[in-house]
């Protein structure tokens, strides 16, 4: 008598990819928490390891066929904690007024991060609630980006004295605070218009 075994599934609601992800946000909590203490070293650190962690898990999801609709779903949301939680921790830091604290992002553009994170946010939800595919477009990628390295470079001003850091160093805080700003609007842009043309559609 043989015994037939089925193979396990590939997708799981708790597999590799989900699993990082959630430490991803568990480093983000952690961030949070380093923030207020001015622990930016260990902020540093603990960003750059979530922001690797962002690659890993879209890799494995795609490497070993590990793609679920809850990991499309956490994953994004996921980032957008981080990001959007490190822009507004640091536009505080600016808005101290201190010297010392001057992180080189303004108030206003974390709300622009924020609002165009709720826009895609609802947007997408909608599409896929109607049966249409949204998925990650390549500007919202370099949008993600442009937004990790302007959050690090931010925090190695702060190392480096936040007003009193070397010129060139706040000139590159500068243009990628920048680069990060633009390209979250244009994508942004790019999604809304992806929206209508599905909707037209």
């Amino acid at each position: 008598m043989s015994v037939t075994s089925k193979d396990p599934p590939r997708s799981t609601l708790f597999n590799v990819p989900n699993q990082i992800t959630t430490a991803r946000l568990c480093l983000a909590i952690l961030n949070f928490v380093l923030m207020p203490l001015r622990q930016h070293l260990a902020a540093l650190i603990v960003f750059l390891l979530a922001a690797m962690t962002d690659w890993v898990d879209g890799y494995w999801a795609r490497r070993f066929g590990q793609v679920t609709k809850w990991g499309r779903i956490w994953d994004p949301f996921v980032d957008k904690v981080i990001v959007c939680g490190m822009f507004i921790f640091l536009a505080a830091e600016s808005a101290s007024g201190a010297p010392e604290r001057a992180a080189g992002i303004a108030p206003w553009m974390a709300v622009i991060v924020v609002a165009r994170e709720l826009l895609v946010t609802a947007v997408r939800s909608f599409i896929e609630q109607t049966g249409g595919e949204f998925s990650a477009k390549t500007s919202g990628k370099l949008k993600m980006v442009f937004q990790c390295v302007a959050v690090s470079v931010s925090l190695v001003v702060l190392l480096a004295g936040g007003a009193a850091a070397p010129a060139w160093l706040r000139w590159t805080l500068f243009v990628t605070v920048w680069f990060a700003v633009l390209s979250t609007i244009q994508s942004g842009i790019d999604y809304v218009v992806a929206a209508a043309h599905c909707l037209r559609e």
